[in-house]
């Protein structure tokens, strides 16, 4: 069986106009593969196993006396290997974090490479490899995902200062422990056609109750000392998820749990699917809402509602937004790069790319103010409620057809490429329930019992490890 959970997929946020001057907006190159292009452009080589070069390179590092930040099983992790990752994450997350958030981040970014240095290490232990072949079809997968060429993805991590091997090494590591789990617990997985039946039963019982579209970040409490510290880390990640940072690369690279290789994405769940504590929190949230930390058996979750789903006969609980000002009105929140008179085509076609990378990461007007901060030269501006006859046509049409809580595509004007928010109350998204193949089923009930022994095969890894982090 094909699982979900061996595709390691590493989709990042990764938006190269925020990393250039408003006035140096630059057009996208053609799209071209990561295998097509030089070794000096990927790091590919064909004939070395990917997932052994990150404990290599680490210790290179560390013999040219840049320092120790752990050792793992007498593996060494490289200050340098911390600050690489540190500022990958930085760079594809969108945050701008303060010097104190930093000391977290750093924190955060250990942790996880103490863990991916132990899974690395079980896998060369088990003899799992893996291929340029294979990281170069999930930088490709990156690159489509987020329309970037080969070109704009290097300049990207060139202008955080983040080397290529740096992102291959974290997705031969993703890569690595996928084959490592499906290759020494995949046999100890049975899904019989009894367990299908069982299962739809179920489903079709609890067709009338609530259904939810959720993802989640997890990080382990392996003993009861770490809990106040990891409980600290969960609340660090809801602040830099509150400032913008996207969930789904959030998840990628932080979460502990075998679906960070989705983003997080958990699938749907039903009312009372979930573990006693979760389950609580989950039916008192509403679509698009991230919840604070929440302790349950094994450590601490933030859960992310992406949608609620209910049954097709139920009557949608959602009352028409309530208009917050006079008739006419609207409160919006603009955005605006300015352009000097007359400019060329080009220059607005390289600002509208820019906004638009900005669309992507805004989501409601209480982050707008901070995305702006990203780009220089973007003005932010907080209309009020606006009369939407004193607008421009085009953008009458343009705030009406986004709805409440929307933003527009990039709107040419006068002053420059401009983002209108609308701050109106936006209803939640609820869809309809539905009944999934029992093909849908197998795959699920598969996936959750797979990612049951790799939680656990993880927990014994880290129990029996020899782990020293240096203090910095």
């Amino acid at each position: 069986m094909s699982a979900r959970f061996n595709q390691a997929t590493f989709g990042l946020t990764l938006l190269a106009a925020l990393a250039a001057p408003a006035a140096a907006f630059e057009a996208p190159a053609p799209q071209t593969p990561a295998t097509a292009q030089p070794e000096a452009e990927t790091g590919a080589k064909p004939a070395v196993d990917e997932a052994a070069k990150a404990a290599q390179e680490s210790d290179e590092a560390v013999r040219h006396g840049d320092g120790v930040a752990a050792v793992v099983n007498d593996s060494p992790i490289s200050n340098y290997d911390v600050r690489q990752r540190m500022q990958l994450f930085i760079a594809t997350s969108g945050v701008r974090p303060s010097p104190e958030a930093q000391k977290e981040i750093r924190g955060q970014v250990l942790k996880q490479l103490e863990t991916e240095r132990l899974e690395l290490l079980e896998a060369e232990k088990s003899k799992v490899s893996v291929s340029a072949a294979e990281v170069d079809k999930q930088i490709n997968d990156i690159m489509a995902d987020n329309h970037l060429s080969q070109e704009q993805l290097n300049k990207l991590l060139a202008g955080a200062d983040v080397r290529m091997a740096t992102l291959r090494a974290e997705i031969a590591a993703n890569i690595a422990w996928s084959k490592l789990v499906q290759d020494a617990l995949g046999d100890r997985v049975h899904v019989s056609q009894l367990d299908v039946d069982d299962e739809l039963a179920r489903l079709k019982a609890d067709a009338n109750k609530p259904h939810y579209l959720v993802s989640e970040i997890f990080q382990a409490v392996d003993t009861p000392e770490q809990d106040a510290k990891v409980k600290k880390d969960m609340e660090d990640l809801k602040a830099q998820l509150n400032a913008g940072a996207p969930f789904a690369a959030v998840a990628r690279q932080l979460s502990q749990n075998p679906t960070a290789a989705q983003g997080g994405d958990m699938g749907t769940v039903q009312d009372g699917q979930l573990p006693p504590e979760l389950d609580k929190v989950l039916k008192t949230m509403h679509s698009g809402q991230i919840s604070d930390p929440i302790r349950a058996t094994g450590g601490y979750y933030i859960l992310y509602l992406r949608e609620l789903e209910l049954p097709a006969d139920a009557k949608l609980p959602v009352e028409a937004p309530k208009p917050s000002g006079p008739p006419g009105t609207l409160p919006l929140t603009r955005i605006l790069l300015p352009l000097p008179p007359k400019p060329s085509k080009d220059l607005v076609e390289r600002a509208g790319q820019a906004a638009a990378a900005m669309r992507a990461q805004i989501h409601s007007c209480a982050n707008a103010k901070e995305i702006a901060a990203k780009l220089p030269g973007a003005d932010y501006m907080s209309l009020g409620d606006m009369r939407l006859a004193d607008l421009a046509v085009d953008m009458q049409q343009a705030i009406q057809q986004v709805g409440p809580g929307g933003i527009t595509p990039p709107l040419v004007s006068a002053a420059g490429v401009e983002l209108l928010i609308r701050c109106d109350k936006a209803p939640p998204k609820i869809g309809r329930v539905y009944i999934p193949s029992r093909d849908q089923i197998e795959q699920q009930i598969y996936e959750e019992q797979i990612s049951t022994l790799a939680r656990q095969y993880l927990r014994d890894l880290r129990r029996d490890a020899d782990v020293e982090t240096v203090e910095k």
